[in-house]
């Protein structure tokens, strides 16, 4: 008589059940999505719900799963709306916190452009759940540093002033031609048809190039007005030195007639952006998104995002940011020597705050070889020789060596587990507050892995930190 193995109740994926299963009974206690779902009841979400005031119409979805369903997918590194709609049908996670409904895509990304400032405002909410729950304690170093992100545009729909000086000539030239030729269509089919017949039509050839020549025009004139206010910009900083100098000041040119540099260039898909050098030594079409780090708990404590290239213009700005959060003033700031001007360390001082940044970049074999200074600071000293005497110090060296072992794991953990590699939205408006979403993620799930033996065993609403 042969023996057959014999497994585990056989396969019956039809079978009914005499009584259906909840999905919470389907997930671990542990499961990501409770998680998820417990960071998010403790934040304050009124500024979302609060913009849902009108009562006619179809009741919208819950703007609390809404927003759980995105923190979720971004954790993840999801963020295709087709993709968050597909996970809500076939992921217990997302069913879980969606209440097993199914938003269609649409609805996802309506809801994501409607919300951006609002989801990127979670930044300040998830800084003040931090410092409720005592992960942030306030008084400590924040590490400050940039990355370069791709804007939802191709560095080759860019062009250059001096181009489109060019192609706008040439694009006139083509649109006079159709129409010298249209009008010498429309005499001969007047003389072969008669004249109230219906004449020449506006052929597609002709309508691409018109609308081509519009864009070029329309990014030239940006182009050109941003060069006025730059150049009138210079002229107020040129005479409010000379007065503060006690000299006359005489204006070279006339800001009215300053014109762009012929290589100043103008993304036709997203004007806004800009074409950047990335870590990688390749140009993209992007913008430079900002981070202060607290050194102690490794949560994002400001985040911003510009289209300027440079890091040091925006270093006052993040430290003031930081303290806003954070309801007091860092002790120290440490940034690379990207970050580094007199008017920054004069500022940072100003503010009470001790600064920690290397007037020129030091190679690793110089900070190894490096020697403690001796004797009494000269009195002398410029600012950048006294910032880079302070750095050799063994106190100065300790407290610098912090900063590439926070923030810069940051910004790792952010492109490669939550996979933020591109932004969705277009207009630095909406990339800004993308960015800062991003880092609103990364903090609650840096503080839900911290946080997961509070988390109730049924779900439910989580208890208020105290």
């Amino acid at each position: 008589m042969s023996k057959t193995k014999k497994f585990r109740q056989g396969l019956h994926p039809d079978q009914a059940l005499l009584l259906p299963y909840t999905l919470r009974e389907w997930m671990d206690d542990d499961h990501p999505a409770l998680v998820v779902s417990d960071m998010v009841d403790r934040l304050d979400l009124s500024p979302i719900l609060g913009a849902y005031d009108e009562l006619r119409g179809q009741p919208p979805y819950d703007p609390v799963a809404m927003v759980k369903i995105l923190v979720f997918a971004y954790a993840r590194g999801i963020r295709s709306s087709r993709q968050i709609e597909r996970a809500c049908h076939d992921e217990v996670g997302f069913r879980y916190l969606s209440g097993n409904q199914r938003p269609h895509f649409t609805t996802i990304a309506a809801f994501r452009r409607r919300h951006h400032r609002a989801l990127g405002n979670l930044l300040e909410a998830s800084v003040k759940l931090a410092r409720r729950a005592g992960f942030v304690q306030g008084g400590g170093d924040v590490a400050v540093d940039g990355t370069k992100v791709k804007a939802n545009a191709s560095r080759h729909s860019a062009m250059s002033y001096g181009r489109m000086t060019q192609e706008e000539l040439k694009l006139h030239g083509e649109v006079e031609s159709y129409l010298r030729q249209a009008e010498a269509q429309d005499k001969e089919e007047d003389r072969r048809y008669g004249k109230n017949n219906r004449g020449w039509t506006l052929g597609a050839e002709l309508a691409n190039r018109q609308a081509r020549l519009a864009r070029i025009q329309k990014a030239m004139a940006e182009l050109e007005a941003e060069a006025r206010e730059k150049a009138a910009r210079e002229q107020d900083e040129r005479r409010q030195k000379a007065e503060a100098e006690g000299r006359s000041f005489k204006p070279r040119t006339d800001p009215a007639e300053a014109k762009p540099d012929p290589k100043a260039q103008r993304n036709f898909t997203d004007p806004e952006s800009r074409i950047m050098l990335g870590s990688d030594k390749a140009f993209l079409q992007g913008y430079n998104a900002q981070a202060a780090v607290d050194v102690d708990s490794m949560l994002v404590v400001a985040a911003d995002l510009d289209a300027m290239a440079a890091d040091y213009p925006h270093l006052l700005a993040m430290v003031d940011q930081a303290t806003a959060l954070l309801g007091e003033r860092p002790a120290g700031v440490l940034a690379d020597a990207g970050y580094y001007s007199d008017e920054n360390i004069g500022g940072v001082r100003e503010r009470g705050i001790e600064a920690f940044i290397p007037p020129r970049r030091v190679k690793h074999n110089e900070w190894r070889e490096a020697t403690a200074p001796r004797g009494r600071i000269p009195k002398a000293a410029t600012a950048r020789e006294r910032m880079a005497r302070k750095l050799r110090t063994k106190r100065g060296r300790a407290r610098y060596d912090r900063r590439k072992e926070t923030v810069e794991p940051v910004f790792g953990y952010i492109k490669e587990v939550q996979r933020f590699r591109q932004l969705l939205l277009r207009g630095k408006e909406k990339a800004r507050s993308m960015w800062r979403f991003e880092c609103a993620v990364y903090n609650l799930m840096k503080m839900a892995r911290r946080l997961g033996t509070a988390r109730p065993k049924m779900g439910g609403r989580a208890p208020a930190m105290a």
